[in-house]
């Protein structure tokens, strides 16, 4: 299992994040995706970002679901980059 026990409120908004954008961090990281230490990295940045407010408004927003992350997520580039693309069947 993969979790961040010092910042469980910034694991979630990662979480959270990751799968508005169709990605399943733990899967990307077993899958060879992504490393733990690249994950411990996006975690560091979310938690320092200072934006965990706008991340929780966000995601509470169901007709969010499935959208890319908004501008000021510190991880959306990390998170749009693993990201399955719309145009293959194989998802990561």
């Amino acid at each position: 299992m993969i979790g961040y026990v010092e910042a469980p409120i910034t694991w979630a908004l990662v979480r959270g994040m990751a799968r508005r954008a169709g990605v399943d961090v733990p899967a990307a990281v077993f899958e060879g995706w992504l490393s733990r230490a690249e994950l411990a990295r996006m975690v560091t940045r979310c938690q320092s970002a200072g934006c965990a407010k706008g991340c929780m408004d966000v995601l509470a927003k169901p007709e969010c679901a499935k959208t890319a992350p908004p501008p000021f997520c510190a991880i959306k580039s990390d998170l749009e980059a693993l990201a399955p693309d719309p145009d293959e069947s194989v998802s990561r």
